[in-house]
């Protein structure tokens, strides 16, 4: 077999190129493709809901009780179980980093160490193969023994970066959209809604905005159902979205009802407070823009400007500068 082709600098930065170009056109068609779920995701927590209720039946109609725990009994979680993974690779905050990115229940967990524990290899083994088989670019057997090294730990850390990447997406669009959803929540509580109406309906509204708020706050309805504290729901959403705004919201909302305090006065300041925490982070990013404009006008702009300006120039004295030019 010939591997010249794989080896040529040429071809490699030919395909480099291809698929810097591909994912540059895909990030630009993605908001085109992007496809509105929210009616799905909905049913899907309503879905989780009766789950809810069905096992909380069978518990009350049981004589031990019963257990309302989601179960996995997939591969990844034999695996996991096989090989210990769960204390080989622990992680105390591994639920909730997985609940910030939208995963929930017991399934992801198993996804997230059996890949924790595949991915090093795989990427160690794909960089050995390469360095050994295909193309060494002349490294020493130390550099290369270095190379794999660093394979391996990028494919430890490669599931945490996934997640904490999903995890901030998600935050943006639940932030983004909070502090409207605020304004509708207060309308609703003084207009005489019990508090778990107005959350089904504010995330019956908002989904036009943000589908990850409206799933939230859908789950948060069930979570104020069925929970035996409404604080531990509250909590779960201050948990699962991770931000200073909503953990304030939260903390308001659970002493208005610890203390009797009124609701409604509550949530006007901490909308006032939420919607200035948005403004705030707009004149921050307005703030940075020069600077990162910097980069990209010395590289693309100032070049083609210089050209502009200073190609007739030279193109006048290379007419002068020729041969037979009077």
């Amino acid at each position: 077999m010939d591997l010249s082709a794989f080896t040529n600098p040429a071809n490699i930065l030919t395909v480099f190129v291809a698929v810097a170009t591909f994912a540059t056109l895909v990030t630009l068609a993605a908001p085109l493709m992007r496809t509105n779920n929210l009616e799905a995701r909905l049913k899907s927590v309503s879905t989780r809901r009766e789950e809810l209720r069905r096992k909380s039946r069978e518990a009350l109609a049981a004589a031990k009780g019963g257990s309302l725990r989601q179960t996995d009994a997939g591969l990844y979680k034999r695996v996991v179980d096989r090989l210990e993974l769960s204390r080989l690779l622990e992680d105390p905050k591994v639920v909730d980093k997985l609940a910030q990115a939208g995963f929930r229940g017991p399934r992801p967990v198993s996804t997230f160490y059996f890949f924790r524990f595949v991915l090093p290899f795989a990427f160690a083994a794909s960089v050995a193969f390469y360095l050994f088989v295909i193309n060494d670019f002349g490294l020493s057997g130390m550099n290369r023994l270095a190379a794999i090294v660093v394979g391996l730990t990028l494919g430890y850390y490669a599931p945490n970066i996934y997640i904490s990447n999903i995890a901030q997406k998600r935050r943006e669009s639940i932030v983004g959209a909070f502090p409207d959803a605020l304004d509708l929540l207060l309308i609703c509580v003084e207009s005489g809604m019990s508090i778990e109406a107005a959350i089904q309906k504010v995330s019956q509204e908002i989904g036009g905005s943000s589908i990850e708020l409206a799933e939230e706050m859908t789950l948060l309805t069930a979570e104020l159902s069925y929970l035996p504290e409404r604080r531990q729901a509250y909590e779960g959403l201050s948990r699962r979205t991770n931000h200073p705004g909503i953990k304030s919201v939260t903390t308001a909302m659970i002493q208005a009802e610890r203390y009797g305090t009124p609701l409604g006065a509550a949530l006007r300041v901490m909308a006032k407070e939420n919607r200035d925490l948005r403004l705030a982070a707009a004149e921050k990013k307005a703030a940075q823009l020069p600077a990162k404009l910097t980069v990209p006008m010395i590289v693309f702009f100032l070049p083609v400007l210089f050209l502009v300006i200073l190609g007739p120039a030279v193109l006048r004295v290379m007419d002068m500068m020729a041969p037979g030019a009077s």
